[in-house]
């Protein structure tokens, strides 16, 4: 698929242009990005570090299989090397996923495996894994391909599994440019439906135990994070 290939290309030069530093380059924004009114937002929340939610509820334990689908290089600075369960990591980019494996290799780091390939089609069996998370990739993918990824999502979680993920709020000041920076990074966001279109698009495959989107709706607050958060549980 194009967009396959053009968000490798776009990932993969950045190991070129940066070599391994762990960084995307934010650092390097043009000027119309920098200056634009409502930058500052963006700048804030991208300084936040949203992992320990995650983790909180995901609660890994050691002999639990996790999953990290479009996994970037989370692992060297999210410390997924210290939860006791056994990680698996698996990106688009050949360059992230070769870079990983050096980082883990040089440290010593126990790992289950890292893949290089599509979050819609992984090389694990079914009911393989107890936690997983896919963090700031669907926002990159039309409906057509974001159903076939919760569908695999779905094979690959056993049942009951608890899985985590995200998508554009395209609606807040820091979603509108983080759409710039990534369209500008060569990985224009294609995300093409609403909160609850999605929504309804994940009910026959996870239920939703909790999302920061549906919980200010109902404190009738606006909801102004860069993503909305779901916290899922497996269906079957």
């Amino acid at each position: 698929m194009k967009q396959l290939k053009q968000i490798a290309k776009s990932y993969d030069r950045h190991f070129i242009e940066y070599g391994k530093k762990d960084s995307l380059g934010y650092d390097n924004l043009p000027d119309y990005i920098t200056n634009h009114p409502e930058y500052p937002a963006w700048e804030a929340e991208n300084g936040i570090d949203g992992r320990e939610p995650i983790k909180a509820y995901l609660s890994p334990e050691k002999g639990m299989n996790f999953v990290s689908l479009g996994c970037s290089v989370s692992f060297m600075r999210k410390e997924y090397d210290q939860w006791p369960s056994t990680y698996h990591g698996v990106d688009i980019s050949k360059r992230t996923i070769q870079t990983l494996k050096r980082f883990a290799a040089k440290n010593k780091l126990p790992i289950g495996s890292f893949q290089c390939g599509s979050i819609h089609e992984t090389p694990f069996g079914d009911s393989f894994f107890d936690i997983g998370e896919c963090i700031g990739v669907l926002e990159y993918y039309e409906k057509d391909f974001v159903l076939k990824a919760i569908r695999e999502f779905h094979r690959i979680m056993k049942p009951n599994g608890k899985f985590v993920l995200d998508i554009p709020n395209v609606s807040s000041p820091s979603g509108r440019v983080a759409m710039l920076i990534e369209a500008c990074m060569g990985r224009p966001d294609k995300f093409d439906m609403s909160p609850r279109e999605f929504e309804d698009m994940l009910a026959d495959y996870f239920e939703i135990v909790d999302s920061d989107r549906i919980r200010a709706e109902r404190l009738g607050i606006p909801h102004t994070g860069v993503m909305y958060f779901y916290y899922l549980r497996c269906k079957k």
